[in-house]
């Protein structure tokens, strides 16, 4: 009976360590691939906008985000309001997080970008191509409905 009692201990003991494990694997690479991702966006800073663009030759919004967590190993939708369907909202960013614009609070987003720290934030603009704006910035604050943690 004690031997049975020892063998579960044990075996509960494992497990736990077991699932513990796997949560900070997970979070380790989230982190990772949120990190990739910044990297891949700031590798093509200063590519031209294109409507539809989907790599180094052009980016749009989403395609630029789409993009760089492609080469993550991260599979996100093609569009900012199919972009804002996943993920976890936040009020807190973290590097990484999915920021997301729209003409008025009521409307669906139309623009996604991606927090990189320090109020710095990397999206591709038709003004500027693949460029950093500030979380304060005066064109984009008012157009914020939400961010999201992939």
């Amino acid at each position: 009976m004690l031997k049975k009692f020892i063998a579960t201990l044990a075996m509960t003991a494992t497990l736990s360590m077991g699932f513990t494990a796997m949560g900070e694997t997970t979070q380790a690479e989230a982190a990772t691939y949120h990190t990739k991702a910044i990297s891949v966006a700031k590798s093509n800073l200063g590519v031209p906008y294109r409507w539809g663009g989907m790599s180094p030759s052009g980016f749009d919004c989403s395609g630029l985000i789409k993009y760089s967590f492609g080469k993550a190993g991260k599979s996100l939708p093609r569009t900012a309001r199919d972009m804002y369907t996943r993920g976890t909202r936040v009020s807190s960013l973290k590097a990484g997080d999915l920021l997301f614009y729209a003409p008025n609070k009521a409307s669906r987003p139309t623009h996604v970008a991606m927090y990189v720290g320090s109020g710095k934030v990397i999206n591709s603009s038709s003004s500027k191509g693949v460029s950093y704006f500030y979380t304060k910035n005066s064109y984009w604050k008012p157009k914020f409905i939400g961010a999201k943690r992939i």
